[in-house]
């Protein structure tokens, strides 16, 4: 009997991944408000990416199990301290999501170092990420005109998570690669 063939679970992960982060940034660079992300942060960057991050444990990917659960945790914790501060249930202050966003950088920090070890298309994308974060982190702490800079930066880090799930869709589809995505970087 013929093995069934299953999807790549990385295509939802990194759909999810780009399409929330694309929109916050549209929120970021103020092009709209908050309540097209608070949902996307919670099903599609949030829940979505959970699920893609725990059928990637299943394909053995280390890498994307804990990147596409750990991000899927982000937009939800991000989600709920939204709400929280809007509802005034656990308030955080600018400072307290500044030391959010800190932590998210250096667990973004660990992750970049490995996605050198998968492509150049990942490693661009995670140094793009981790670059977003520390903008943002310095938004949160004294320097608040990066939000903006940060804002565009992450539009193109969404884009290259898009390139990469495109990648994916297309090599499957096409049945040879239509969109590089280059060595590793180490």
């Amino acid at each position: 009997m013929a093995e069934q063939k299953l999807g790549n679970p990385a295509v939802v992960g990194l759909a999810g991944f780009g399409l929330t982060t694309m929109v916050l940034q549209f929120h970021n660079v103020g092009w709209m408000g908050l309540g097209p992300v608070v949902w996307l942060g919670l099903i599609f960057g949030g829940l979505a990416q959970m699920i893609a991050g725990l059928q990637e444990m299943k394909t053995g990917n280390n890498f994307g199990y804990c990147a596409f659960t750990g991000y899927g945790c982000f937009w939800i914790a991000l989600v709920l301290l939204l709400i929280g501060n809007h509802y005034n249930i656990y308030t955080s202050s600018k400072t307290d999501v500044g030391w959010f966003l800190v932590a998210w950088t250096l667990f973004t920090a660990i992750l970049w170092i490995g996605s050198m070890r998968v492509s150049s298309a990942l490693a661009l994308t995670f140094t793009l990420l981790l670059i977003g974060f520390i903008l943002l982190d310095l938004a949160h702490f004294g320097y608040p005109d990066l939000t903006v800079v940060a804002g565009y930066e992450l539009m193109v880090t969404a884009a290259m998570a898009w390139y990469i799930m495109a990648h994916i869709i297309y090599a499957d589809l096409f049945g040879r690669d239509v969109l590089p995505v280059g060595k590793p970087w180490i």
